[in-house]
């Protein structure tokens, strides 16, 4: 699903991101609920960035408030008996053009995929944030995927998550 977002967004750089579990869900401005195998999803986009709730998971990698980032590059957790991994990282693109590109094939590998959501922000195209679901539940992981466009630097934030459920 993809939706234009009516709100500037709150985290306009890549080192400004930081990262959270277990937070409380926040206000979204759109929430896409996902179930894989009788676990529910739900991928939520933020004025700052995302939230993901998956079974016990609460995973935040937003701009938040007294937590200027960045971004752990790896970060692994036990949470109520299932296995969280996190990795994070950051493409730097060298021009305009091949960011816009980088933007562009990334909305059109999500664009028809009902287990996945794009917010584009107010002011560019290339203001991007998606989420998409990954891992099969039925082999024992779960996962999800997601990217975080700015324009004004011409990074893409990518982060990837998996969850070993036991």
């Amino acid at each position: 699903m993809r939706t234009a977002l009516d709100t500037p967004y709150l985290d306009t750089r890549a080192d400004a991101l930081s990262f959270a579990l277990g937070l409380e869900p926040l206000d979204a401005l759109a929430v896409l609920p996902v179930e894989r195998d009788g676990i529910r999803v739900q991928l939520r986009l933020l004025g700052a960035s995302h939230q993901i709730l998956a079974g016990p998971v609460s995973e935040t990698v937003a701009c938040l408030p007294g937590d200027p980032g960045p971004l752990p590059e790896e970060m692994r957790a036990d949470v109520d008996g299932w296995t969280y991994g996190f990795r994070a990282r950051v493409e730097a693109h060298p021009t305009e053009a091949a960011f816009a590109a980088a933007v562009r094939r990334l909305c059109e590998r999500v664009a028809d995929r009902d287990d996945a959501l794009t917010g584009t922000f107010p002011g560019s195209p290339y203001a991007v944030t998606a989420l998409a679901v990954d891992g099969d539940p039925v082999a024992g992981t779960l996962g999800w995927r997601t990217w975080h466009a700015y324009p004004q630097t011409r990074e893409i934030v990518v982060t990837r998550t998996l969850l070993e459920i036991t």
